[in-house]
């Protein structure tokens, strides 16, 4: 696989699993009904690096972008945001992402990376506390999750 910063010519091929797992409404805390051009400006937002994922067939199979959390004084504090092809799941290749985008926070200066809103039955939270973030705390029911009714989101954090 290779990981490497996103051009804006990947975005066609980000946008069919990124549209899948927001219009799902199960792990992110965006409009389900999300336009492409929206989409876009959210994910490739130039403030924002991007990073994606390539199989060995040079298929993207996963993106994520970092970003500062907060600004002036906090602004050495990283917020990330991942997304795998639901299709593709479970090769790896989120653990990879993460990995790498741990790294890339760390050599740009980021004291911390947090996560303001992790739905608490995302399965992405074994992966997180895996690698060392921890849960801040958790805002009770404040995701409304198609198949579990109101769910807790979850801040996470990470040193780095």
């Amino acid at each position: 696989m290779l990981i490497r910063e996103a051009t804006a010519d990947d975005w066609p091929r980000i946008w069919p699993f990124w549209h899948r797992i927001v219009a799902a409404g199960e792990t992110y805390a965006w409009d389900p009904g999300t336009s492409e051009e929206e989409a876009r400006v959210l994910w490739m937002n130039p403030a924002k690096r991007v990073y994606v994922v390539e199989d060995d067939s040079g298929t993207i199979v996963a993106s994520a972008y970092l970003t500062p959390n907060y600004g002036g004084p906090a602004a050495r504090i990283a917020n990330a945001g991942f997304m795998v092809d639901p299709a593709r799941g479970g090769r790896g290749h989120g653990r990879a992402l993460a990995e790498h985008l741990l790294s890339e926070a760390r050599a740009a200066g980021y004291r911390g990376m947090v996560f303001n809103a992790v739905v608490e039955t995302n399965p992405a939270v074994k992966l997180w506390t895996s690698l060392g973030f921890t849960i801040l705390g958790t805002v009770p029911e404040a995701f409304d999750h198609p198949r579990h009714g109101r769910v807790g989101l979850h801040i996470m954090y990470r040193a780095l």
